[in-house]
Parts: C-alpha cells; sequence; structure tokens
C-alpha cells in the first residue's frame, strides 16, 4: 500500500490528486460508498479488472458493478436503454441502486465476466463521486472484502486483510447503508431484482407498476449457471464460523434456546430486545428488529464478530422477508451457506 488517506471530515485536493494517478496507472484504490467500501479500479481496463480478482480472491465469472459519476458518463458505456429502464435510471440514480445494461465494448470484458450486460451504479457518496468525476474513469468496484467474507463498511474492519492488497486507502468513515446496492434487470418491460439491497421492490413498484423477484434469490445457484449480477452464485458475506439461521417465527426464541441447551459452543447474533430473552452470554447485539435500517447498517460488522467469539457455532435471528427485511435475509441466508430453521 502507497498510501492511507483520511476524509472523514474533507477530501484534500493533494491526496485526491494521488488517488486518481494510481487509478489512471490501473492500481487499486479501496473507497467507500454508501453501502459498503469498495476494491476500486478503471473498468475500462482489463490489466486493472483482472487485478481486483485476483485481490479478492474472486471466481472469474463473477462480474463486477460499474460505477459512474453521472448520466453522461453512463451513456457512454451503454446502449439500448429502453424506455422502463430510462425510468429507473431517472428515479433511483444516483443512489444505492444497480441496472444491469447492454453494454458497450470500451468496458472490460474481465469486468462483465465476459458478459454482453454490465451492472452500472451512480453512487451519491460525496468521495467516490469525486473520485470518478475528477478522474474522468468509471470504475469497477465490488465489496471490498476477500470474497466470502462479509462486506466492510468500515476500514477498520477490512484494514488487515486488504492493506497488502490495493495501492490506497480511503476512509471516509462508517457507510450510511451498509447493505450492498439493489441489483435490478428489466426483463419483458418488468424491472426483476437479481439482488434485493436498500431500495426496495415497494420503491420500485411506486415507480414502474409492476415488479419482478428472482427466483434465485433464496436458492443455491450451481457453479455452470450463468449470472449477471454479483450475490447470487457463489459462498458470500460469510464468517469463517458454521452459522445456522433461524427465521422469523413466533417460536423463534425457544428454537433458539433448545439449540443453546444441545450445544456448548455457541454465540448468538441476535436483537437488542431479545438480549434478555436468550440464555447466552455470548450475544452480538445487531439493533433493534424494529428497525430494519439499523440492522442493514450493522449487519456485515456484525457478521465480523462472530468469528472473534471463537465458537464452533453461530446462531442468527432472522426477521421477516419483507421490504428491506428482504434484503437482510437475503445476506443472512447466504452467510449461512442454506443453514436454515
Amino acid at each position: 500500500m502507497k498510501y492511507l488517506f483520511n476524509w472523514e471530515k474533507s477530501i484534500k485536493e493533494e491526496e485526491l490528486n494521488k488517488v486518481i494517478e494510481v487509478l489512471k496507472n490501473n492500481g487499486l484504490a479501496l473507497l467507500p460508498t454508501e453501502t459498503v467500501y469498495g476494491i476500486a479500479a478503471n473498468a475500462l481496463s482489463d490489466e486493472a479488472c483482472k487485478k481486483i480478482f485476483s485481490a479478492k480472491g474472486r471466481a472469474q465469472d463473477n462480474p463486477l458493478i460499474v460505477h459512474v459519476s453521472d448520466k453522461q458518463m453512463l451513456y457512454k458505456l451503454v446502449k439500448n436503454i429502453s424506455e422502463v429502464e430510462q425510468k429507473l435510471i431517472d428515479n433511483f440514480m444516483p443512489g444505492p441502486f444497480t441496472l444491469i445494461l447492454e453494454k458497450q465494448n470500451i468496458i472490460s470484458n474481465t469486468a462483465s465476466a465476459g458478459n454482453s450486460t454490465i451492472g452500472i451504479r451512480m453512487p451519491s457518496n460525496s468521495i467516490i463521486h469525486e473520485v470518478i468525476n475528477k478522474s474522468g474513469i468509471p470504475l469497477a468496484a465490488p465489496s471490498a472484502n476477500i470474497s466470502g467474507r462479509p462486506s466492510g463498511t468500515n476500514v477498520k474492519d477490512i484494514f488487515d486483510e486488504l492493506k497488502d492488497k490495493v495501492d490506497c486507502i480511503v476512509n471516509g468513515g462508517e457507510c450510511k447503508i451498509g447493505i450492498e446496492s439493489t441489483v435490478v434487470k428489466v426483463i419483458n418491460d418488468v424491472p426483476t431484482i437479481l439482488r434485493p439491497g436498500f431500495i426496495t421492490e415497494d420503491d420500485i413498484e411506486k415507480v414502474i407498476g409492476k415488479v419482478a423477484l428472482s427466483d434465485k434469490l433464496f436458492k443455491k445457484v450451481t457453479k455452470d449457471d450463468k449470472v449477471e449480477s454479483p450475490g447470487m452464485k457463489y459462498r458470500h458475506y460469510a464468517p469463517k464460523t458454521k452459522c445456522i439461521l433461524v427465521s422469523k417465527s413466533e417460536n423463534q426464541i425457544n428454537i433458539i434456546n433448545n439449540i443453546l441447551k444441545k450445544e456448548k459452543s455457541v454465540c448468538i447474533l441476535g436483537f437488542s430486545e431479545d438480549k434478555e430473552k436468550i440464555n447466552t452470554n455470548k450475544f452480538i447485539d445487531m439493533g433493534s428488529k424494529e428497525n430494519l435500517n439499523e440492522i442493514a447498517q450493522n449487519i456485515f460488522s456484525s457478521l465480523r464478530k462472530i468469528d472473534k467469539q471463537n465458537v464452533e457455532l453461530a446462531i442468527i435471528e432472522g426477521v421477516e422477508k419483507k421490504d428491506l427485511g428482504l434484503s437482510i435475509m437475503n445476506r443472512l441466508v447466504r452467510a449461512c451457506e442454506n443453514n436454515v430453521i
């Protein structure tokens, strides 16, 4: 790592120029977005994008998302935008929203994993926006983590695992949202959610009128399946410790306490309100069940705390698969490798 910059209070012009220099020379920069931190590289360069896959240990058939600063940059990278797609762009960009579009040839085939499409996003975070805007470089920027591990929402959580794999790190503080962008592909004029995120099914429905959910949101995808969005195919967001997810139900607390009677080396990842109801002294609080925004913001930092408990099993409380809860459960199911009660 050449540079470590702190921009929590303000972006420093001289340091900004050094970050841009790294990116123009096909290097890697760890940058914050409003969702999670990303490992960023020039999306037009195969050489740069290959470094992302190497740094993360990411499978070559797992496509990246390209980040742009404005609509003008977006229009240069894609083609054949439909009326529905344009409406989605107008309503949800900038923001935590990714749209799968037909790509122009200038985008690296490494970034798109050989697909004719690419996920495009316009982040609202001022730091990555300024880097893209001033450099004029669209950035491929998957979540900042070793593939399979929980995404990073602050530099402290990911510094040790990535400091020797990137050229510079920019500390922009805690990410505001804490869960990755919603990924949508328009199929037969219907927006289809490939990966749920902060922008919910209901949000999109209010704009377009009809929304579909991919049938792969909670299924194991085989190695032969081709995917157009990250977060669909491989083990994702997972601690090293074995995890079991207990779905939202009236018996949720009883199920957890019954497991605790049989298993000795266990920690619980649960809700603030349930701490006193669960018979354990190894409890990781991921927020109030009445505040899904809080849970979403804490979810990855909470998952990272599991391995520090030095237990053989982690039991995780689930939420209702509704609104932002759908996105939270998508991440938790992947983290537990579909081990769900």
